[in-house]
């Protein structure tokens, strides 16, 4: 986890490093640089637990992300872009971070803004992991010991009867989202990403989610808090469809599963703070079968037909998640 903290925290600092520059000696001083049908967006965060759909990408231990993204708006309602991120993660294969690149376009009719793009996530850095390599003998092998050769648990790529994961875990998804804007107040939202080989396993993945965010008015605001701060409350929820593994997991047909969250958001300025409950639907031993989680533990009632290892994941659990961050864009705030 340090390790991958450091990669982070390396990437970040080198980001708020070229913005600074920008700020002091480039965009901020030369705004014809970027032109009005041009724009650049970045920022960074930092959480408690990275949470995506659900499920914890960093073994339940605080993480930090940049990105930047560069916009390009032949109209007033329609926009292109191309963008990268890099979060920092804990996964059982040692992958260094996780580094995403994405594209696509947001055309807007009226009050509905669509988007259509996508994403390609990258792990670099990853191993083999299956208590045989070199992190091995994994101590979370069923109580502490291996199956025996012929008692039929044996996977295919796990011959220590461990959890298992591929060294490469990098795969792209198309996606589309849409935004209906009802009011001041009320935004509905909902969106669709599809991969072909879900983090590389070999199963197709289909996530659909919708949500509802609610600005505050300014009356709803504690006095207490700095002039100019706003607020709004979100609530997500969303369903993962998969299908069968590669060889590799034993041909495994996948647990589909539900997740929602729900929280707040404080904004002032260009920061935002972040303050949201996070739970799925999904078991301790289906969680394990989704994220050979290499800090699992083993409870008999874990052991399925999907999960004969009996080793039970927390990261897939309610959770309460912090996040801070903030966000500029050249054409706003850098002139």
């Amino acid at each position: 986890m340090r390790t991958n903290l450091r990669f982070a925290c390396v990437f970040l600092l080198a980001s708020s490093v070229t913005a600074a520059a920008d700020g002091a000696g480039g965009m901020k001083d030369q705004p014809a640089a970027v032109s009005p049908n041009w724009d650049i967006a970045f920022g960074a965060s930092t959480a408690s637990d990275y949470i995506f759909r659900g499920i914890s990408q960093s073994a339940r231990w605080p993480s930090v992300s940049a990105y930047s993204e560069w916009r390009y708006n032949p109209m007033k309602d329609l926009q292109f872009y191309v963008a990268s991120s890099t979060e920092s993660i804990d996964y059982p294969n040692r992958a260094a971070a996780e580094v995403d690149f994405y594209g696509g376009v947001r055309p807007t009719f009226g009050k509905l803004a669509l988007d259509f793009g996508y994403w390609y996530y990258w792990y670099p850095g990853g191993r083999l992991f299956n208590g045989l390599g070199p992190d091995g003998p994994n101590p979370n092998c069923t109580n502490g010991f291996k199956f025996g050769p012929n008692d039929g648990r044996n996977l295919p790529g796990n011959p220590s009867g461990c959890n298992i994961y591929e060294s490469d875990l990098s795969f792209w998804e198309v996606y589309g989202k849409g935004t209906y804007t009802v009011n001041d107040t009320v935004a509905l939202g909902a969106s669709a990403y599809y991969s072909p080989s879900w983090l590389n396993v070999g199963a197709d993945g289909l996530w659909a989610a919708g949500n509802v965010k609610l600005t505050a008015p300014s009356s709803w605001i504690p006095s207490v808090l700095p002039k100019g701060t706003g607020a709004f409350f979100l609530g997500d929820v969303g369903h993962y469809w998969f299908g069968q593994t590669n060889a590799f997991y034993s041909n495994t047909d996948l647990p589909d599963y539900t997740s929602w969250d729900l929280g707040v958001t404080f904004t002032y300025k260009v920061f935002s703070l972040d303050l949201r409950y996070y739970d799925t639907d999904l078991s301790k031993a289906n969680c394990n079968v989704l994220t050979g989680d290499h800090t699992a533990t083993f409870g008999a009632g874990n052991i399925t037909s999907i999960n004969p290892s009996g080793l039970g994941s927390d990261w897939c659990g309610s959770t309460f998640v912090v996040k801070a961050s903030f966000d500029l864009t050249a054409e706003t705030n850098l002139k």
